[in-house]
């Protein structure tokens, strides 16, 4: 699944969704199979919110295919179809591979001008990794 839109001026999963889209998706990766009541209250100790909007915005997340529903009795049950670092990783593979067919040579310089920058030691990681590439394209 790709999310159409990505917001660079956001951090986090606020990145791939609106506000409260984004604190209802970490709210269902911290627990399993659950109810909107349930999201509504954990939502709620932050900032009282209606439970019709709590349930529009998980249908809209269902609709577009990022949250499962299941019926449980009389209730509707939510959670995510993907683990957080499934998505994450979905959704970085994305955005990498648009910068690289757009932007190529630019992107690599500024991916390694920033790895430097946020942590030396993703340098190496990166070193291992194109080695590994390497290595694979010599044996095919």
């Amino acid at each position: 699944m790709k999310i159409p839109s990505f917001k660079y001026n956001e951090k986090g999963l606020n990145r791939f969704f609106g506000p409260l889209e984004g604190r209802i998706m970490e709210i269902l990766y911290e627990g399993e199979d659950m109810p909107i009541k349930e999201v509504q209250q954990k939502l709620s100790d932050e900032k009282p919110i209606n439970f019709n909007t709590v349930m529009t915005v998980l249908n809209r997340l269902t609709e577009k295919g990022i949250v499962e529903k299941k019926i449980k009795g009389r209730s509707s049950i939510y959670n995510p179809v993907l683990t957080k670092e499934e998505f994450l990783n979905e959704q970085t593979k994305w955005i990498t591979q648009g910068l690289m067919d757009d932007f190529g040579p630019l992107a690599v310089n500024h991916m390694v001008d920033a790895i430097e920058s946020a942590d030396p030691e993703l340098l190496k990681v990166l070193e291992a990794r194109l080695a590994s590439k390497k290595e694979e394209q010599q044996n095919e």
